[in-house]
């Protein structure tokens, strides 16, 4: 339990801490009421954290396109399913999705829904 006293009776959390609050909160099996608790904090708070980071608006990352696709992920072995071009996503974790370019709309969408 932590004890506050003084004037100022609110908990402020930089923008750092509610970052990792927020992508703790969202990463695969997250239990909002665990995270709470592990970083002592509200779970209405977390909630609150992930709506606003939600409306914010989408977020991008640069895209590179390379013709050695070696040198940008030199772990992930090229099967041969895929004859053309391929979009690659290097997920936290070292986790990567590949989707060929041929791979039809509705499943794309849905992968990249399911990653969201």
């Amino acid at each position: 339990m932590t004890v506050i006293s003084g004037s100022e009776r609110r908990r402020r959390w930089s923008a750092a801490e509610r970052e990792e609050i927020v992508v703790a909160s969202f990463a695969p099996g997250a239990v909002v009421a665990e995270i709470a608790r592990q970083f002592d904090v509200s779970t209405s708070l977390i909630y609150k954290w992930r709506r606003e980071a939600h409306q914010a608006g989408p977020m991008f990352v640069p895209a590179v396109m390379a013709d050695d696709e070696g040198s940008l992920v030199p772990d992930v072995p090229r099967d041969g399913a895929a004859d053309g071009p391929v979009i690659r996503l290097n997920l936290a974790g070292g986790t990567t999705v590949s989707i060929a370019a041929a791979a039809p709309a509705r499943l794309v969408l849905a992968v990249l829904r399911a990653l969201r």
